[in-house]
C-alpha cells in the first residue's frame, strides 16, 4: 500500500491569447505525446492582457499508465535527468519545464510550429487514493496514505533523475 506510483502526466503550455499561435501549440503537444489535445479557457478576465473570460489562452493533455511513463522519461531526457527539490510541492507533484521542445529526443525543428517551450506536471499516488475520491462511501485517508515530499523524491530518483544543488546567491 505504501508504493509510489504516477498518477498522471500533464503537458502544458500557456499562450495567453486565441489565435495561429494557440493552434501551433496545440500541434506541438499532440506530436509529442501522440494524443489529443484540449484548449484551456480562461477563468477570469484582464483587460490589461485583452482576455474576456471563456477566451481560449492555453492547451494541455493528460496522460496516465505507460503512456505517461515514457513521455516523462523523454521529457527528463530533454533536461538531462536534473531537477531541483523546489520542483517538489508537499503533497507529492513534481513540476518542471522544458525550454524547446527540440531538446526531447525524437522532435526535429518544424518551422511551422517555431521554438516554443512547455511544462510538464507529475502526480504521484500510493494505493487506496480511490476511497478518497471516490463518490459513493468516500472517506478521507490519513496522512501517511499521502505521498510526501522525501517519498516523491526518491521515486524520482528511482527513475533516475538527480538532483541539483541550489545555488546561493550573495
Amino acid at each position: 500500500m505504501n508504493l509510489v506510483k504516477i498518477d498522471k502526466v500533464t503537458l502544458n503550455i500557456g499562450v495567453g491569447a486565441p489565435g495561429e499561435k494557440l493552434e501551433n501549440a496545440k500541434a506541438l503537444l499532440e506530436k509529442i505525446s501522440g494524443s489529443k489535445a484540449v484548449l484551456t479557457k480562461a477563468k477570469t478576465r484582464n483587460p490589461t492582457f485583452k482576455i474576456r473570460k471563456g477566451d481560449d489562452i492555453g492547451v494541455k493533455i493528460t496522460l496516465r499508465k505507460q503512456t505517461a511513463l515514457d513521455v516523462l522519461k523523454r521529457c527528463l531526457d530533454a533536461i538531462d535527468f536534473s531537477v531541483s527539490q523546489n520542483n517538489f510541492d508537499s503533497t507529492g507533484n513534481v513540476s518542471f519545464g522544458v525550454k524547446e521542445y527540440i531538446d526531447v529526443p525524437g522532435m526535429r525543428y518544424d518551422p511551422k510550429i517555431g521554438m516554443s517551450g512547455f511544462d510538464v506536471a507529475v502526480s504521484l499516488v500510493k494505493q487506496g487514493i480511490r476511497v478518497q475520491r471516490r463518490r459513493i462511501a468516500f472517506s478521507r485517508i490519513p496522512r501517511y496514505q499521502r505521498v510526501s515530499k522525501p517519498e516523491a523524491i526518491e521515486f524520482m530518483k528511482s527513475l533516475g533523475v538527480i538532483l541539483k544543488e541550489e545555488e546561493v546567491s550573495q
